[in-house]
């Protein structure tokens, strides 16, 4: 039988579908979900950084990352479920004539006096000048100074002891054109006679002064730092400091300026080291 070739072929177009093209999983919902997390995290932050004081944003970074890890006296919190120690002076009835580590005796026969210059035990010691540290920066959320004299507070501990380096600015002087202490260094010396008064250890006093200009026929550096350390131990005894805790007063001119300018103002300082007992 003959075939009709007036008929058209079938043809059969067979079409390949490849699938993943409409969807890609729930990946991306998991990492938008940190991205818009994220970056309310740093509004916050941005937030935290603009309507906090420079006492409130202490606080709070060493609620996340406090410098002394575990307290001996308190576990951290506030109130009648805070955690406070039995040990705490602050929790202790005081009652008696006893003496505690904060409150010696005037014979320093108690077990919680250390006599200046006494053997002690180093993280006793490191433990003991970082809570005075603390305690006079506000880190622990209050501070024992106003804000006006804050400013002009600058701590660190060195191998020396605890320094607490107190410097003038262009509008805030520590000694007048004679010499003589301003209120703002009766009141800054006011704040070292009470945290000396939280501890035993001996003191010294520093002076630091700024450059004199080099046109000058004869610097008198020396002379101004040696007298503004002196004028600041005769004020910590008037303000009630015990003669026998300075062990020592030291001049250093304009050897060690902390600014890049050696005639700025913030090179004017005096420094005074609770040093180490050992």
């Amino acid at each position: 039988m003959a075939v009709d070739s007036n008929v058209a072929p079938v043809i059969i177009k067979r079409k390949k579908v490849s699938g993943g093209d409409g969807h890609h999983g729930g990946a991306w919902k998991v990492a938008y979900a940190d991205f818009v997390t994220a970056m309310m995290a740093f509004f916050m932050l941005m937030w935290l950084l603009n309507a906090t004081t420079e006492k409130q944003r202490k606080g709070l970074a060493d609620y996340f990352s406090p410098t002394v890890a575990i307290s001996r006296v308190s576990g951290g919190g506030d109130g009648s479920l805070g955690g406070d120690s039995v040990f705490s002076e602050n929790t202790l009835p005081r009652v008696g004539h006893g003496a505690t580590s904060l409150r010696p005796t005037s014979e320093r026969a108690a077990r919680g006096a250390v006599t200046p210059g006494a053997a002690q035990d180093p993280a006793e010691g490191e433990e003991t000048l970082k809570e005075v540290e603390d305690l006079l920066m506000g880190r622990g959320g209050e501070s024992m100074v106003d804000d006006g004299l804050l400013r002009h507070i600058v701590t660190r501990v060195t191998d020396e002891g605890l320094v607490v380096e107190l410097f003038e600015t262009e509008d805030a002087r520590l000694f007048d054109e004679e010499g003589n202490p301003t209120e703002l260094l009766r009141a800054l010396a006011g704040v070292i006679v009470r945290v000396s008064g939280m501890v035993t250890n001996p003191l010294a006093v520093e002076g630091h002064v700024g450059a004199y200009p080099i046109v000058l026929a004869r610097d008198p550096a020396w002379e101004v730092s040696t007298r503004h350390a002196d004028r600041f131990r005769e004020l910590l005894l008037s303000s009630g400091l015990p003669k026998r805790r300075v062990d020592r007063v030291t001049a250093h001119a304009d050897r060690e300026p902390t600014e890049r300018n050696p005639m700025d103002p913030r090179n004017n300082r005096i420094e005074v080291v609770f040093l180490r007992t050992s």
